[in-house]
Formats: C-alpha cells, structure tokens, sequence
C-alpha cells in the first residue's frame, strides 16, 4: 500500500514525445541536465512516485516536482536550460576585466 500524498503531477506522453525523451535518456552525447530531466519526465509517466524518481536520481523532491511542473506547462520546450543561466565571464578576451576595467600589467 501506499504511503504519503498522492501528486497531482501526472504525465501523459504523446509517442513522440515519449521517443524524443528516451532518445535524449539514451544519449551519450546530450547534456547530462537535459538526460536526467528526460529520466525524471519517463519515470513519472510510468507511474512511479516523486520520492521513488528522487531516490532512484540521487536529486531532491523540489527539482523532481520543478522539472514535472515545467513539462506539464510547457512540454519538451520547458526541459530546456533558460537562457542567461550560465556564468557570467570574469576576463574578458580583450585583457580587460568583464567591467570594462584595464586588465593586470607586466611590470616593466
């Protein structure tokens, strides 16, 4: 029997769907972020409790109901990284630093 709240996150896979989310767990070549989302997104589909999908992924309740919600809401497109997420450079490639100051000198 059951333990704890039943979600009310449910996943319905269209075909497609489903052979892009497993082409994308089954990749060696895609993003490790984008494969674990794809796992999170199958397992739930199959059935599986958001404690369970956590567990088995070594991640937190949180991002679980995080990445269901965002498929529910926007569907493949939504398990994409938002733009701007990345770090912001510190030097720039010019010797400057990323504030537009005069980057370090030799002593001369």
């Amino acid at each position: 029997m059951a333990r704890g709240r039943k979600s009310p996150l449910r996943i319905f896979l269209a075909p497609a769907e489903r052979a892009q989310l497993e082409h994308w767990h089954r990749s060696t070549t895609i993003q490790a972020g984008l494969a674990k989302r794809a796992q999170i997104i199958l397992l739930r589909a199959e059935g599986l409790a958001l404690s369970e999908i956590a567990r088995r992924l070594a991640v937190g309740r949180r991002l679980v109901r995080k990445w269901l919600q965002r498929f529910i809401n926007k569907r493949i497109p939504g398990l994409a990284d938002k733009a701007g997420r990345d770090r912001k450079p510190v030097f720039s490639p010019r010797g400057g630093g990323a504030s537009g100051q005069a980057g370090l000198r030799a002593a001369g």
